[in-house]
């Protein structure tokens, strides 16, 4: 077994705080694609992919994305929630690529929650 060195836990400790920001500072947006089994069986690979080429497409380093497991909604899958910093975090429901891009240029960037797509706010 290899032994941990400081620089790995170096390394660790960034990741973390990056993973971490949005509850204390760095992040003002995080962005959870869920990819449990059922999500990536509904097309959550493809949302992703959308949201990560609309993520090209602005520069703001402000904007946390993450892949976590199952929402437990599996039959709204693909979901995906947005939590923007001191407000209530919004999950969507059964988004495809075209809708992820809708939620990332109104709710993302102008603040404006897509309730068509809602599955629950807070």
């Amino acid at each position: 077994m290899a032994k941990i060195t400081i620089a790995d836990l170096k390394k660790i400790k960034e990741k973390t705080s990056k993973d971490t920001s949005l509850r204390h500072g760095g992040a003002t947006v995080k962005i959870t694609v869920h990819m449990g089994t059922c999500g990536i069986a509904a097309g959550a690979r493809e949302v992703m992919n959308s949201l990560m080429e609309e993520m090209s497409l602005v520069e703001r380093d402000d904007i946390r994305v993450v892949a976590s497991g199952c929402l437990g909604m599996c039959s709204s899958e693909p979901n995906v929630t947005v939590e923007l910093k001191d407000e209530k975090p919004v999950a969507y429901k059964e988004i495809d690529s075209n809708k992820m891009r809708q939620i990332f240029k109104r709710h993302v960037l102008k603040g404006e929650v897509q309730t068509e797509f809602a599955l629950s706010r807070g």
